[in-house]
């Protein structure tokens, strides 16, 4: 037999011990607009400058997608990225490398944001397939033949998902007119005309910086 009082103190323990799993967030029951953790996307974003970092933004804004960690040589890139990362989601938890090998690494990654110089698409590429990742990566698909033979082939052999940003190829405007093309509407093409370079945007601010001198400090120019 227990007394009354010992019944209620038992009580009100065993009360409040079911009563926490209830003060749940609605992000993890996938409420709010947001995709349950399950049903996300673990991301990391290498390469986050211009192109690379209009692309981050892009993901930050799907709602089944989490970046969790972004990539860049310039800190300067670095470290602005972070930011909009951690702004988005209201917390501090991006990561920042300067070392992709770090973030094709981590085991709660399921994807790869690629925006890098040409020649540095092959060797992330295949890091990231090797380690599990699927990727997403900037057109070309690579600087050299023998490079996109060595990536489709990663690709294919762990079994990874694989999509160049071409969006020249995607959007449907450009379809519609490659289909106007290709079913005659616009009649028989006999010639066609391509002028290259229509200018140039000084996206780096790099206008009067022609004369070689020292890397700058934020730059990792031996990497």
């Amino acid at each position: 037999m227990i007394n009354r009082r010992e019944f209620l103190k038992s009580a009100s323990l065993a009360a409040g011990a079911v009563s926490i799993p209830a003060v749940v967030s609605s992000t993890v029951l996938g409420q709010s607009g947001r995709a349950a953790p399950s049903n996300r996307i673990v991301m990391g974003c290498i390469g986050v400058g211009w192109q690379g970092g209009g692309n981050m933004n892009s993901f930050l804004n799907e709602n089944d997608v989490q970046v969790v960690a972004v990539c860049d040589v310039d800190k300067n890139h670095l470290n602005q990225a972070r930011e909009r990362v951690n702004k988005r989601y209201g917390n501090q938890d991006c990561k920042g490398y300067g070392n992709f090998r770090e973030v094709v690494s981590r085991k709660d990654i399921d994807a790869v944001s690629l925006g890098l110089p040409d020649h540095w698409h092959s060797i992330p590429a295949i890091a990231a397939a090797t380690n599990g990742k699927d990727i997403f990566g900037e057109k070309p698909l690579s600087h050299k033949f023998a490079e996109g033979r060595a990536m489709c082939e990663a690709v294919k052999r762990y079994g990874r998902i694989w999509q160049t940003g071409s969006w020249q190829r995607s959007k449907s405007n450009f379809r519609f007119a490659c289909e106007l093309v290709l079913n005659g509407r616009i009649g028989k093409i006999v010639k066609a005309e391509v002028g290259l370079p229509a200018g140039h945007t000084d996206f780096g601010k790099t206008k009067g910086q022609e004369t070689p001198g020292p890397a700058p400090g934020h730059l990792d120019w031996n990497f």
